[in-house]
């Protein structure tokens, strides 16, 4: 199977596509992790909750997803099927046994252990989203027996602010000893300082503070770079203008991290179609999730979503006017 997907629309910055863009305020609803290979974290202190993780093997690699918190939003039509009523948002959310009036905003950065690195996707919301109960990747690694040195790779599918926050911690690097892969393109937009004066200026900020100081230990990829042996990158613009997802492959076994290529369970991949507030291109958004899941479904491949219900982990079919998600059970046990 080709690592390239054909390209969505040119990149464009028009129909309310820079909104709230270092919110990173999408996800799935958020469930309990299943007992089935998951990890157990180590009992809490009195007070504190567990950290949440889930790992199985892909081949020969070792696979871990680590909640980094999650947030209760209220007004899904707000967030979601923009373009549509909230009767029909709504409705849809009725259908299929969730509530029509709120949502559950999960963060699920994931470890993939190869043997030879240990390679993190996406750092969560960090220190700054700690008071509201979010920023628990490091809490996490712990519970799954690693510290944050022994972190060799950061991957960083996009730079809004949920998947940068935690790059640093009390001003220094939180992973001090690895390097940083993202693509050229994203970082490119963000760093550049024509967002100034733009709905884009906060995102800009964050960048400048979380990512360039980083910049000197960074790899700047495209379509099909690798990050180390076995995991490719490939491009799937739309919700931010470099937005990649990654192909994850050991032994023939192969797994793809979607990152925010679909950001609700129901409503982005029922209705790929409906546009989302912080897809900053919604027409090359919604063209990207059906490349994209149209791939998964085709060649049956499991995949993890950062904001798909925890352990975020699972499979699509094709259905309907989209597609029907169907979270990981056993299949990765035996």
């Amino acid at each position: 199977m080709s690592n390239t997907l054909t390209p969505p629309a040119a990149f464009t910055l028009n129909r309310r596509v820079l909104f709230g863009l270092t919110a990173g305020a999408l996800a799935a609803p958020a469930i309990l992790p299943r007992a089935s290979f998951a990890q157990d974290a180590a009992a809490p202190a009195a007070g504190a909750m567990a950290p949440r993780i889930h790992t199985f093997p892909l081949g020969s690699f070792k696979v871990t997803v680590l909640s980094d918190g999650k947030r209760v939003s209220e007004k899904p039509q707000e967030t979601f099927g923009t373009n549509q009523t909230p009767e029909a948002v709504g409705e849809l959310l009725t259908a299929n046994f969730l509530p029509a009036d709120k949502y559950v905003n999960g963060f699920s950065p994931t470890l993939v252990d190869t043997g030879s690195e240990v390679v993190l996707f996406d750092t969560g919301m960090g220190e700054g989203g700690r008071q509201a109960g979010a920023g628990q990747l490091i809490n996490g690694l712990a519970a799954a027996g690693y510290t944050p040195d022994k972190v060799s790779v950061v991957v960083i599918t996009h730079m809004h602010g949920d998947h940068i926050g935690g790059l640093m911690e009390g001003g220094q690097p939180a992973f001090p000893n690895a390097r940083y892969v993202t693509g050229q393109g994203e970082f490119d937009f963000w760093k550049d300082t024509a967002r100034v004066g733009t709905p884009a200026e906060n995102g800009h900020k964050t960048v400048l503070a979380k990512f360039v100081p980083l910049a000197e230990k960074a790899t700047f990829i495209g379509d099909g770079g690798d990050v180390v042996p076995g995991i490719t990158g490939m491009k799937a613009f739309g919700h931010s203008p470099g937005h990649m997802i990654y192909r994850i492959e050991s032994d023939g076994k192969a797994l793809i991290l979607t990152a925010d290529t679909a950001n609700h369970f129901v409503l982005s991949l029922q209705r790929p179609d409906w546009e989302v507030r912080f897809d900053m291109d919604k027409a090359a958004a919604a063209a990207t999730r059906r490349q994209v899941f149209d791939m998964i479904a085709t060649d049956r491949l499991p995949f993890v979503g950062y904001h798909m219900p925890f352990p975020a982990v699972g499979f699509v079919e094709k259905q309907d006017q989209g597609y029907r998600f169907a979270p990981a059970s056993y299949q990765f046990d035996i």
